[in-house]
């Protein structure tokens, strides 16, 4: 019941309106466009970056803070912070680290349980920056009803 099928002649050229011609030159302008986005790859990837290290202490008694987040958001140029970011955790000794930072103003932002929010801007313009964030213990509340 199988049959083998018979040899037969292909020829090419015009098939479906394509010839090799356009073929070709659809593959010369595909390579011309992956060349375009290597070159747009390798242009953004050149852009400096900063690795960021942070040390979370009580600046009560210089205990490091555990489990405390980092959060770092660009700022834009009008001074208005950009959307997106990233959060970090503190280790046991208070420390994180982040690597990958692009030049330029970032807004650094701790929160910790029982102690005040922290937050600072900062300008990004060196491969390594050591950054040591003091959080103080809660202010008195105050009321009208004492």
């Amino acid at each position: 019941m199988c049959r083998w099928a018979e040899p037969r002649q292909v020829s090419i050229g015009v098939e479906n309106g394509f010839t090799i011609e356009t073929m070709k030159q659809g593959a010369t302008i595909l390579s011309v466009c992956v060349l375009v986005l290597f070159g747009v790859f390798a242009t953004a990837k050149d852009k400096p970056t900063s690795h960021l290290e942070f040390v979370v202490v009580r600046s009560n008694n210089g205990k490091p803070v555990r489990n405390a987040s980092v959060i770092l958001h660009p700022v834009n140029k009008e001074g208005k912070q950009s959307s997106g970011g990233y959060q970090l955790k503190t280790n046991q000794d208070g420390k994180a680290e982040f690597e990958g930072i692009p030049y330029g103003k970032l807004r650094i932002q701790a929160i910790a349980k029982g102690l005040q929010t922290y937050g600072e801007d900062f300008e990004i313009s060196e491969p390594t920056h050591q950054i040591t964030i003091k959080m103080n213990p809660p202010q008195e509340q105050y009321s009208i009803y004492k």
